[in-house]
């Protein structure tokens, strides 16, 4: 079963191959009443990573559905991150995730995403510059964060530290300071935007690369070429997507509100070797769970300071 497969990461620990996601927008209570019901029948339909993060809110009903599961703590893996408001504050922020997941250790905690952003009164997730775009700070970067997060390791609270959203350019800066190399780099990948030259980058380093967003959404289940392999392995395109992830060895979290999904997604096709070359040469860098804002930025960084 695929959700039994494991991977080595660089820090001699494993993690499960096969993850669900938690997204839900913490600003629906409709979406976010699902976040339990949909984590339970993942588990029962034998998913073991579970992928989660403070921003999301989801953290408490996750830790819910696992405590409720009966599966012992051991067998599951647990992935959640610090955000960009707590640059500052990394102990604290892990911290108050246990505390909402009901749990002594995460498997993987991983830095959102690179900027930092003050945590102001009032201002939530996303604090707000006098022109509406999002306001970022300097007096802490994620150089100061990662010292923190490899703190973290001694203190038996995480097994794996990594990161999210970074590029090779904020990789590089990263690694010239690290005492530690990050084990993960969480990133949006699917075949609009594939990150073969990140991918072989994090390879040589010995960063595992995960992808969130793997099914890319309607633009890439609706492409023709997914599509049309759809129909020649009678499958549907989003089982297509996961199986060429899967042919490429990417750890993956997808994510599913719906039992029957979540079965399907686990359930997939092997690729003929020219249709996987087929689907990588969709690849356009084209995001769609991650674009930027009005003012061309992304948490107020523009693409160039990501390295996107």
């Amino acid at each position: 079963m695929i959700t039994e497969r494991r991977v080595m990461l660089n820090d001699g620990n494993t993690i499960p191959f096969m993850g669900h996601g938690s997204w839900a927008n913490p600003d629906v209570e409709a979406e976010q009443v699902l976040v339990k019901g949909f984590i339970a029948s993942a588990l029962k339909a034998g998913y073991r990573h579970i992928d989660t993060a403070l921003m999301y809110k989801t953290e408490k009903p996750v830790g819910e559905a696992i405590q409720e599961s009966g599966i012992p703590r051991e067998k599951l893996y647990v992935t959640t991150k610090l955000p960009w408001t707590r640059h500052h504050r990394v102990a604290e922020s892990l911290d108050e995730s246990l505390n909402n997941l009901g749990m002594d250790y995460v498997d993987l905690y991983l830095i959102h995403w690179p900027q930092a952003c003050p945590e102001e009164d009032g201002a939530g997730w996303f604090p707000k510059n006098p022109d509406g775009s999002i306001k970022t700070t300097d007096t802490v970067s994620f150089l100061d964060s990662w010292k923190e997060m490899e703190k973290l390791l001694e203190t038996g609270k995480v097994r794996s530290i990594g990161v999210s959203n970074f590029s090779i350019k904020t990789l590089e800066e990263l690694l010239a300071v690290a005492r530690i190399t990050p084990a993960v780099n969480q990133v949006e990948l699917h075949p609009y935007i594939n990150q073969d030259e990140l991918t072989a980058y994090c390879e040589k380093k010995g960063i595992k690369v995960m992808a969130f967003a793997p099914g890319g959404g309607d633009p890439v289940r609706q492409d023709p070429v997914i599509n049309e392999l759809a129909k020649k392995y009678q499958v549907t395109p989003n089982q297509i997507i996961l199986a060429w992830h899967v042919s490429r060895s990417t750890i993956l979290i997808p994510k599913s509100t719906s039992a029957e999904r979540q079965i399907e997604n686990i359930t997939l096709p092997t690729l003929d070797r020219k249709d996987v070359e087929k689907i990588t040469k969709l690849g356009r860098n084209q995001r769609v769970a991650c674009g930027a804002d009005e003012f061309g930025q992304i948490l107020g960084w523009s693409y160039e300071r990501l390295g996107w």
